[in-house]
């Protein structure tokens, strides 16, 4: 067991700056903007960040609480960049379901 795995299996908290680095930033969409309708709010995170410490973060910068957190992997797309060819990076979503009462408005920001 590897010693983030570890870290998140025992519970210890976040500190402030690595909230900050997981929470990379809010994803505004159609389809998320759907979402927040029913209570979701979508972000992108860093790919190392695993669902506890997305949790802790959430609810560290915002003061909500979290009822579940669902993630995926984004992976980059195939584009020509002046005639040749390349690959944008994956990037990590996160879909965060909030407890019933409470919501992150992502427009006003931190």
């Amino acid at each position: 067991m590897s010693v983030k795995a570890n870290r998140a299996a025992v519970g210890a908290t976040v500190s402030r700056a690595r909230m900050y680095e997981v929470i990379r930033s809010p994803l505004i969409t159609e389809k998320t903007t759907n979402g927040s309708e029913h209570g979701q709010v979508t972000f992108r995170v860093s790919m190392d960040a695993t669902k506890p410490e997305i949790k802790q973060a959430v609810e560290g910068l915002f003061k909500v609480k979290v009822k579940a957190i669902n993630t995926v992997t984004v992976k980059g797309k195939s584009k020509i960049f002046r005639g040749r060819p390349g690959v944008r990076s994956d990037w990590k979503k996160a879909i965060v379901s909030l407890v019933d009462g409470h919501k992150i408005d992502v427009t006003t920001g931190l």
